[in-house]
Formats: structure tokens, sequence, C-alpha cells
């Protein structure tokens, strides 16, 4: 059943609130996610002390898919659910894990932790598609989404040069994870409390101690 739940924004003074639909995410998506979250809570030790110092690579300034951008596109998007959220959650961290892999030696000692993590997203696609109906997944996106979706499948010659950014490994799996604990929730649910994965805030308490999924 879809439920309806609020997103909240201090924009130019006011407080706003917008209808966003939140569809639970079916139990079959909690044990592949769970087992990509245990690959990812190794992301400092291959992505940060692996690599040289302030290291960075090239990616579409879309792949920096960040809280902040799930909060303004619930916000200001119209009829967006978050069937079309998980999809593009989807597409863009298998463009970061290609552009990583890309830049990586064959004998780099994080290329085998990399493509394992590719691989289990895959997986976890796999799963994700099974648990839908066909018609959900190739529903037509909202015009926002559509745009950011092209983009990020236009051939890397095509796209202008303004669109790339650069960004460290490390930060893009921290978004990778911070925004899989947001948009799959239900898998993460903590027995302790409830808590706003979507929120910026939690993640920085979250600095100093490791959050772990219900087992």
């Amino acid at each position: 059943m879809i439920q309806l739940s609020t997103s909240a924004c201090l924009l130019g003074g006011l407080f706003l609130i917008a209808p966003a639909v939140m569809a639970p995410t079916p139990a079959s998506m909690c044990t592949p996610l769970k087992t990509m979250n245990d690959s990812l809570s190794h992301r400092r030790r291959y992505m940060k002390h692996n690599l040289p110092i302030n290291y960075t690579i090239r990616v579409h300034q879309k792949e920096i898919f960040k809280l902040s951008n799930i909060s303004r596109m619930r916000l200001h998007v119209e009829g967006l659910d978050e069937l079309v959220l998980q999809m593009l959650w989807f597409q863009i961290n298998k463009g970061v894990l290609k552009k990583i892999l890309r830049v990586m030696p064959e004998r780099h000692p994080s290329r085998p932790y990399t493509a394992e993590l590719e691989q289990r997203l895959k997986d976890a696609e796999g799963v994700f598609d099974q648990s839908h109906h066909a018609e959900e997944l190739q529903q037509e996106l909202p015009e926002t989404i559509q745009n950011i979706w092209d983009s990020l499948t236009e051939e890397p010659d095509r796209v202008p040069e303004s669109s790339w950014r650069y960004a460290s490994p490390k930060s893009l799996l921290d978004n990778f994870c911070h925004t899989m604990y947001c948009l799959f929730r239900e898998c993460f649910a903590s027995t302790e409390a409830q808590e706003d994965y979507c929120a910026v805030t939690h993640w920085r308490k979250g600095r100093k101690k490791d959050l772990q999924p219900e087992s």
C-alpha cells in the first residue's frame, strides 16, 4: 500500500511542507542491500587509506548524489514517488562504480573490493526489478528526472565540460551509503529509536559511531 509522507524545507524564511509518495521497500530487497552495506562498511580502508591523499576522479555532476538532492527532488518534483528515486539511485551508483573501476590498475589493492561492490549492486538491482511489475519500472518519468537520466546515459564525449566534477571515491561511496539508507529505510530500521536516515544531522552524529543495520 502506498503511504503519504511529508518533506519539509526552510525556504526564504518560510517552513514549507510538501507531500511525497512513499512506497515501502519490498522485504526481498533487504538481504542484498544489507550484504552491500557490509561491503560499504569497509569503504574508508579501500577508498581512502589505499589511495593518495586528496585523490579525486572525474564524474558527472549528477553522480554526486547526496541527501540534499533527494530532499530537493521530493519538495520540487511534482508526481515524484519513491520508486522513481530508487531507480535513479541504482542508475547513478552503477555509473559511479564504473568510473572508479576505470581509473584503477588491475593490480590495485582496492580493485577487487570495488568489483565486488559493483556485482552486489547489480545483484540488488536484479532483485529490485523482480520485486516490481514491468509497467512500474517502465513508467513515464517526471521531466526533471528524465533529464537527469538522459544526461547520465549520454556518451561521455558529448557531455559538456561544465557538467563534469571532481570528487573523492570515499565521498562518492559515502553518498552511496547514506542515500541507500534514506531510500530503503525499512531494511535498516533501528531497534533503539526511530531514525531519520534522510537527515544530514543523523550522519554527522554517526561519524562518532558505526551504524549497523538490524540483523
